[in-house]
């Protein structure tokens, strides 16, 4: 990058935004953090003022949250580029803020080298995953078939579990062997290529199943 690049940074912890004002001054030449938000409100007025080349934001924030911005900006301004800066590792929202707008995705954890190329692939259009936080093995437009294809038993309990029921819960609820609802979760999480309770409900959320 050889031109001054002007960049809004949202992320409702002032020590964070601080910090990674650092770690960019450090990492990328040619940056200007002209503006900071600590919330999605805050970050569209500042957008329309300062028509930064890039947002760099968090998910996790107080107000409308990251994912609704994240929205709003592509409505104000379908050429906005935003790269996610997050704690949350889990597919389900790497996939829920590519979906709504985004161009790429890191966490919070990632390398300091990894920072400059996410700024610089996105910044040309393109797309930008940390590596790792995809199962290549699925994509978000998967989810749909694999849900369709649960059996009845399954489906009943991948509802169920996505409401927050435990797993001696559902068994209560559908009279069923604690165990045998245990296999059945285990085996649902397989299907879907996830590891966690969390990611089981996001994807819920995400296909209309349950409400937010």
């Amino acid at each position: 990058m050889t031109h001054q690049v002007k960049i809004l940074l949202v992320d409702d912890h002032a020590v964070v935004r601080a910090g990674f004002k650092l770690l960019l001054t450090a990492a990328v030449p040619n940056i200007t953090i002209i503006a900071e938000a600590e919330r999605g409100e805050a970050a569209l007025q500042l957008y329309q003022t300062h028509q930064p080349d890039l947002v760099i934001m968090d998910l996790s924030m107080p107000g409308i949250g990251g994912l609704e911005t994240i929205k709003r900006l592509i409505q104000r301004d379908e050429k906005v580029r935003i790269l996610v800066f997050s704690v949350h590792d889990e597919q389900v929202y790497v996939h829920r803020a590519l979906n709504a707008g985004a161009q790429g995705y890191i966490t919070k954890n990632s390398a300091p080298h990894i920072l400059p190329s996410a700024i610089e692939c996105v910044l040309q259009g393109k797309r930008y995953i940390e590596q790792g936080l995809i199962n290549s093995q699925t994509t978000v437009d998967d989810y749909e078939q694999i849900i369709s294809a649960f059996s009845e038993r399954e489906f009943d309990i991948f509802n169920l579990s996505a409401k927050g029921l435990s797993s001696r819960q559902i068994a209560d609820e559908l009279c069923l062997n604690y165990k045998t609802v245990a296999n059945y979760v285990t085996q649902i999480k397989k299907k879907l290529h996830i590891s966690s309770i969390t990611e089981l409900a996001h994807i819920a959320v995400l296909h209309g199943i349950v409400r937010h």
